[in-house]
């Protein structure tokens, strides 16, 4: 597994409701994705950086996933342009698929 790290980072802050529009509006794309695990869609509370965590079955799918024309697309939906970081993912805990 692969983690990816989307940090949008701007020091006028970001629009807190601009930013949970977009992840409103985002969210079917991602639902059912193949080769996707989970995303999560945040802002911190000072505004000033959303980040956005992805966790992918494999590199060859993060990577394709993450091509320039995409970074050039949330760019221009966040008003800024972002860091992109890949990480290895040791370990997972998924609480919400664990029997009880």
């Amino acid at each position: 597994m692969i983690g990816v790290i989307v940090t949008f980072r701007d020091d006028s802050d970001l629009d807190r409701a601009v930013v949970a529009k977009i992840a409103e509006e985002a969210r079917g794309m991602f639902e059912g994705m193949p080769g996707l695990r989970s995303k999560v869609f945040t802002i911190d509370q000072s505004g000033a950086q959303a980040r956005n965590f992805y966790v992918w079955d494999s590199e060859e799918a993060a990577r394709g996933f993450f091509s320039d024309a995409l970074v050039e697309r949330v760019t221009g939906l966040y008003g800024v342009r972002p860091t992109v970081e890949f990480v290895d993912v040791l370990e997972l805990v998924d609480n919400a698929n664990a029997s009880v």
